[in-house]
């Protein structure tokens, strides 16, 4: 079974990506911040990781940075979904190593595909 974390501050915006990934047939998991994810990543590393920039405690960027930059996680995909959309933010997301950016509010298909699309490339 696939696993995939979603990482956001925002408690309605992760049941509803996690809602999506369940009906695709994943496993989820939830972090509030970039510093607990950090924590559930090192003790078990998830098939991809789906955050937004703007967290407490650590950013996404930060988090993005540390997961491309980490041995053991350097392969797991990362999608930022955020509601930062000017084309820096994607610049600067996609230059964290990020795989994917997704602006919200996004179509929910396109979230789904995103990730399934990172999935099988792995």
């Amino acid at each position: 079974m696939t696993t995939v974390l979603i990482v956001d501050d925002s408690s309605t915006l992760r049941e509803m990506i996690s809602g999506l990934l369940i009906k695709a047939g994943m496993t989820v998991l939830e972090a509030e911040d970039g510093e607990k994810a950090k924590d559930m990543i090192t003790s078990k590393p998830p098939d991809l990781v789906v955050l937004d920039i703007v967290m407490p405690n650590m950013n996404g960027y930060e988090l993005c940075r540390w997961v491309k930059n980490n041995g053991p996680t350097k392969n797991v995909p990362v999608v930022i979904c955020s509601s930062k959309n000017e084309e820096f933010d994607r610049y600067w997301g996609m230059k964290q190593g990020a795989d994917a950016y997704i602006a919200k509010p996004f179509r929910p298909a396109e979230m789904v595909e995103t990730v399934k699309h990172l999935l099988r490339g792995r």
